[in-house]
């Protein structure tokens, strides 16, 4: 071997992109990036500041409104990242609405009758969330009735055992309003807990969604299930697990809500049901073009939070603000239906979901 052919550089020699080369690569990934199709929610969000700080300029834009909505959406972040895991397997749980308020009534009587200290109160609330965990599994995945039918049938029957259980009549106790409240109306730096705890839960499933084989599992599976399963991956096991981590959340949720409201409430949780399905479909429009992600739902919920409280300050009628969400929510799921069908054909970001399958084989 001569000389010259000892110098010849290998291919880890070759030299770097040029900077020109560099920046414009640097330009296209910020723009792609910056794009509405990437982030139209954060858009939606400024113009629906900028509209109603024009509106309503003695009250809207004051560092009291963003506290506002910070505080009144916490529970709603709350219910829906519980939707994030079953739906990215493909799987609907209409249930955890009503368990919301299973674990609520649950926790505020154990507080109410029995005096219990406020972490075994929310250990029984969420273990009793739990219970309905497993019997969605059960009847999703042994039984194999689909998901959107049997939870809603899950959810019919949790409510109606609430009713005959409370008599619909509302837990309330001085015991509620002392360290129980206090798990939900403490605030640091004016903001109550419960928003700290949905960035919390919101980091902890971008951790496990996006970095652990788990969650590229999860998400295999709700995009082409018969592909997961030939790649081995235990699609049942990993829905009806799903299952439970929806009812866990929703039941850490509950509780909350029944100590914001320092009462047990039969039917509180009901009133999240359309907001946390809006919530998460319009979150699976932001950053991961058509995947249920936690980032992108907690700005599908500031979002949608922002245009309930703009209303409210322009003194809107009540129907204004459901037709608001029922607007964003129709919008959201022909956006996420859209993008979809672009992955199912091969276009458009469809590439990126390559990667997430040869991962879990």
């Amino acid at each position: 071997m001569t000389a010259n052919t000892q110098l010849q550089p290998t291919a880890g020699d070759q030299p770097s992109p040029s900077g020109p080369k560099a920046a414009a690569r640097w330009r296209s990934e910020l723009a792609a990036g910056l794009s509405p199709r990437n982030i139209g929610a954060v858009y939606v969000l400024i113009v629906i500041c900028i509209v109603f700080s024009i509106w309503a300029p003695n009250t809207f834009p004051q560092g009291a409104t963003i506290k506002q909505v910070l505080d009144n959406n916490a529970i709603t972040a709350l219910a829906a990242l519980a939707l994030i895991v079953p739906l990215s397997a493909r799987v609907f749980d209409l249930s955890f609405a009503y368990v919301m308020s299973l674990s609520g009534v649950t926790a505020a009587h154990f507080v109410a009758a029995d005096n219990w200290p406020v972490l075994l109160a929310l250990l029984a609330g969420i273990g009793a969330a739990l219970v309905i965990g497993l019997v969605n599994g059960f009847v999703v995945v042994i039984m194999r009735i689909d998901s959107f039918i049997g939870t809603l049938a899950t959810g019919s029957l949790v409510q109606a055992f609430i009713s005959f259980v409370t008599n619909d009549n509302s837990i309330n106790s001085e015991r509620l309003s002392g360290s129980f409240s206090t798990m939900s109306q403490g605030s640091i730096g004016g903001i109550i807990y419960p928003v700290f705890y949905a960035v919390i839960i919101a980091a902890a499933l971008w951790v496990f969604m996006d970095h652990t084989a788990t969650g590229r599992r999860l998400y295999a599976t709700g995009f082409n299930p018969n592909a997961a399963r030939l790649a081995d991956i235990r699609v049942n096991k990993l829905r009806f697990c799903s299952l439970l981590v929806s009812a866990g959340l929703a039941g850490f949720a509950g509780v909350l809500l029944a100590s914001s409201l320092a009462a047990g409430s039969p039917s509180a949780g009901t009133s999240y049901l359309l907001p946390g399905f809006a919530s998460v479909f319009v979150g699976a429009t932001v950053f991961k073009h058509g995947r249920f992600n936690a980032w992108g739902t907690i700005v599908a919920v500031l979002m949608l939070g922002t245009g309930v409280v703009g209303l409210g300050l322009v003194s809107a009628p009540l129907w204004a603000i459901d037709m608001f969400t029922g607007v964003v929510l129709i919008a959201a799921l022909s956006a996420n239906s859209f993008e979809r069908r672009n992955l199912l054909r091969g276009r458009g970001t469809g590439s990126r979901w390559l990667p997430v399958r040869s991962r879990t084989t």
